[in-house]
Formats: C-alpha cells, structure tokens, sequence
C-alpha cells in the first residue's frame, strides 16, 4: 500500500552529512517505488520529483534564536524562549505533519541539537496529533562524553534516554542497537536493525543504460555475476560456460552469466550453434541464469542494440568474475580487461591465457566435468575476502536492497 510518508530532520540535503545522506536517498527510493514524501527539516533542497520539502528555520540546529535557546539548555535553565519555541513548532508541525501515514524520524528522539523540535514532537505524539513514528537512531547524546555538560536531569534532556510510547526505534546498526537498548531500558529485539546504503550507480558511475539493464535483467541479486564478453561462435565454448552455471545452481548458489555479443557473423553455422545453446539453456537447468544480451539488450523493433565500450566497462565492474572457456584463442582480451577491472578470471587452460595471466587465473581443462569446475569456482570466491564483501554490498547493502529487505517490513508494521 503507498502512504504519505514525513521525513523529520534539523537539516536534509544537499547539507553534506551521513544522516543527510540517508534522507536524500530513502526520499528517491520511496518516491520511486511511490510513495509520497515530504522532508520536513529547518533546510532542505533536494528538487526530487514525488518530494515535497517544508521547512521552518526553528527546527535546524543552527541559527540565532534555535542558539540562545541551546545556551539556555546547556546552562540547565528550560526558561519562556524554549517553551515559546516548542509552542511554535508544534503548531506548525501539526499543519505539516497532516494527512501523513508514517514519519521517519532521524536522531530526534536520542540527540539535542534542537530540543524545543524533539519537545514539540513529543507533545504531538502524546496528543495523537502526529502519524506512526519510526525513530532513526544515529547518534546517543546520553552516550556521548563530549555533550556531557550540556545535559541535564529531568525535562526536557530525559526525552533522549526514555522509550517514547508510539514509538518505534531503528539503529543503524547492531552494535547501535545494543547501546540504544541500554539507554532505553528496553529490550534489543524491540530494535530494528536497517544500516545505511550505497548508491551504486553513483560510485561505480555506472551509466543510466547499464542501470536500467541491471534492473531489466535482475543482475545485481545473483550470486555470483559471470561475465562471457564474446560473441556466439564455436571455439568460445559457451556450452561449457552454460553446464558450469546450471551446476552452480545445484550447488545452491543463484548465478548469472551474461554473454555479451551476438552469434559471429561471417559463419552461417552461428545461427544454429545458438539454437544449441538455448536448448542446453534449458535442459541444463539454467534457463534464467544465462543471460543472451543480443536477445535482451534491443531497441523498440527488437533489433539487438550494440553493446559499446562503456556499458561492457560498466558490467567488468558489476561482475564477480570472468567465465572464459574457449576451445581456442590467439590471444583473449578479455582477460586483460578482466585483470585491469580486478575481478577473479576463470577460463580454460589454453596457451595464450596461460601467457596472459600466469598464476592469476583459475584455469580448468576443457575435458574437466562441469560440476568439478563449478565448485573450483565456488571455492575460490569464497575464499576471497574481498570478492565476498564486494558481493555482500552488491546485494545487501544499496538502498534499493535495503529498501526491500529492510524498510518495507516496518512501512507494513513497525512491531
């Protein structure tokens, strides 16, 4: 079900900062899956489409009057300006907050850069005047030796180590949740756990034609992601490239293998090698794991697109590895890509490989059984710390994965 969902900050992007960071992009996601959002803070400017951004200068961290108020707290004294303050702001939140399904709580409830905001907050909650409350909890106050001086016993100082009734807490983290389970009294399992992301597409600079195929494809969820850069002829072998992928689902793993170029043109044998291969597709138990991108990648009269440098750089940098079983090569340049892109190459033991990557590669005969090479492929991505981290992030740690896994669970229910 799509909701109305607040995000409530001091500050939101493009304010350079983690919790910043994770607004602007639990905005994108749940506007992209949509929902309609509103990114409630004291500064904000996104310009996101499905975003709407309401500000109010009393709710930044910052700024003479949020100060003087600040100075007041520190020194112990909850004097008229906090309560005009707090009067001020739970006035206009409520306007701001009407109509909403969820708000999304960042640091509020466990930090006191704006007290007035956490009070105000609280006084709607109380009052039944504010939506469900998921609270995002970064960072301790209570926790914190440096704000040690700045807090105090009693109102307004013990909002942040008290559960607040109707409220749902999130660390970023387990070992976050464990301190925050012991500043609340409560019990961790009363904790969600929903770290932040990556933005894939931004940090491998991935171009939107390579993003919009992944998604097309389901490519970042396998495990692992082969890459076969070549086009259909015989001497590539893709026969056995297939047999190893369907034995790697026997294995229980969830593989794909994108095999990037379309059947050889200069040979008419290529058609009906292609035919082969879709029916070993097949029988081999691989039929969605073997990935055709000349029969994927078309334009809209389903004429195969050419592939080009760029998106073939982008998928060296997506994959887990190079799967490259020729029968026979001069050479092999995509072991050269594969090495300057440092991901794992498995391919056949063949002369020019050997001369290319000496010890660098796992080699196995052509004559070898594809259950024996899929679990010497097995084996050596898990033995790879790196590689297995790599994936690790790949599929568990972008902000869409952690929308589906981990935010769509509390938008249902957050208990």
């Amino acid at each position: 079900m799509k909701q109305t969902i607040a995000i409530l900050h001091y500050t939101g992007p493009p304010t350079i900062g983690g919790v910043e960071a994770t607004i602007g992009a639990h905005a994108r996601v749940l506007a992209a899956h949509g929902h309609a959002v509103r990114i409630i803070t004291g500064q904000s400017s996104l310009a996101q489409p499905g975003v709407a951004e309401l500000t109010h200068p009393g709710l930044r961290s910052r700024g003479e009057r949020v100060e003087q108020v600040a100075r007041e707290l520190a020194a112990g004294i909850v004097g008229p300006r906090f309560a005009a303050l707090v009067a001020e702001l739970a006035e206009w939140l409520a306007g701001a907050l009407a109509g909403a399904d969820l708000a999304i709580v960042h640091n509020l409830l466990t930090l006191h850069k704006n007290l007035a905001f956490s009070a105000a907050l609280q006084q709607l909650l109380a009052a039944g005047r504010a939506p469900r409350l998921l609270a995002w909890c970064h960072d301790f106050a209570w926790r914190d030796p440096l704000y040690a001086a700045e807090l105090h016993p009693g109102a307004p100082w013990d909002l942040l180590r008290t559960a607040w009734p109707g409220a749902h807490y999130v660390a970023v983290s387990a070992d976050r949740r464990a301190t925050l389970a012991s500043l609340l009294g409560i019990a961790a399992d009363q904790i969600a756990v929903v770290p932040p992301g990556v933005d894939l597409a931004a940090l491998l600079k991935l171009a939107p034609a390579t993003v919009a195929l992944c998604e097309q494809l389901g490519l970042l969820p396998a495990d692992p992601l082969l890459l076969l850069p070549a086009r259909i002829t015989r001497r590539k072998n893709i026969e056995l490239a297939i047999a190893v992928v369907g034995e790697l689902r026997r294995l229980g793993l969830a593989p794909k293998l994108v095999v990037t170029g379309p059947p050889g043109p200069h040979n008419p044998a290529n058609a009906a090698y292609l035919a082969q291969l879709l029916d070993l597709r097949e029988r081999s138990g691989a039929r969605t794991a073997v990935v055709f991108l000349h029969q994927q990648y078309t334009d809209e009269l389903g004429q195969p697109r050419p592939l080009g440098d760029a998106m073939l750089a982008d998928l060296y940098h997506l994959a887990d590895g190079l799967l490259f079983p020729s029968a026979y090569e001069g050479f092999g340049m995509p072991l050269i890509e594969a090495g300057l892109a440092g991901i794992p190459i498995f391919c056949s033991d063949i002369a020019p490989f050997r001369e290319i990557a000496g010890d660098a590669a796992l080699y196995f005969g052509l004559a070898e059984p594809p259950a024996t090479i899929a679990e010497r492929i097995a084996t050596t991505l898990r033995a790879d710390a790196r590689a297995t981290l790599r994936r690790r992030v790949r599929l568990s740690y972008t902000w869409e994965a952690i929308y589906r896994h981990a935010v769509v669970p509390l938008l249902a229910d957050p208990r």
